[in-house]
């Protein structure tokens, strides 16, 4: 006979946590947040940052209250990326953790951060510190995961100041892919998507000519990201 199910008060309890990946790009390098260990266990050594869960907020609001603690903007494009739950993931004890990733544009503004003394660095996707916990884990599937985003969602864009030029576009899409893409192909299908709309404005920075500045066109990001694009460059 199959046992009866425990009752609330029988099961056991477990710590609820969430753990956010921040990730960036300078360059053409897409860059993770990687923050310094400050409490015991594991003092000292590199980790995401993360929370437990507090009792009147949902997995979701614990996320969101997480990165507006470390970037202190609101409503950062994020999303969930899974659930990590192995009995032993955790040496301070039972701990079940939702991992959420999230993209920011690094500016003058965002390159160094400090959350309640943590020290904080951006470091290169492909050259991440060894991690405490299964936080490498949670790396190398949130890679996985943007990219697979990127490739039908005009994600990539939130990783842009307001106006940009097509050589800054180029270099997001680059660094998310991991690899130099065709510029001509490129430009021609971005240009195409009618998700960009140049300013009358330009970057004067690279040349004497300058380079037209862009801007998003709000209302085809929506749809594309509702109903996808290829973006297969």
């Amino acid at each position: 006979m199959k046992a009866p199910s425990p009752t609330y008060a029988q099961a056991p309890r477990h710590l609820l946590a969430v753990d956010c990946l921040i990730f960036g790009v300078e360059g053409n390098v897409l860059k993770l947040l990687v923050f310094k260990r400050e409490i015991a266990p594991l003092a000292g050594q590199w980790s995401l940052l993360g929370s437990f869960v507090q009792d009147q907020e949902s997995v979701e609001s614990a996320a969101a209250r997480v990165l507006e603690e470390i970037t202190g903007i609101r409503d950062l494009y994020m999303e969930q990326l899974h659930a990590f739950g192995q009995p032993n993931r955790d040496t301070g004890g039972r701990v079940v953790s939702i991992a959420y990733w999230s993209l920011i544009g690094i500016d003058a503004s965002r390159q160094t951060f400090e959350v309640d003394g943590h020290e904080a660095k951006w470091v290169p996707a492909d050259a991440v510190p060894e991690l405490v916990l299964d936080h490498g884990d949670m790396v190398a599937m949130a890679i996985t995961r943007l990219r697979e985003r990127a490739r039908f969602y005009p994600i990539g864009f939130e990783l842009l100041p307001p106006e940009f030029t097509l050589l800054q576009l180029l270099q997001v899409y680059e660094a998310i892919y991991g690899h130099p893409l065709d510029e001509r192909n490129f430009r021609k299908k971005i240009l195409k998507s009618g998700l960009i709309e140049a300013t009358d404005r330009k970057d004067m920075s690279t040349s004497r000519k300058g380079s037209v500045l862009y801007h998003i066109n709000h209302e085809r990001y929506l749809q594309l990201q509702a109903q996808g694009y290829d973006f297969a460059f």
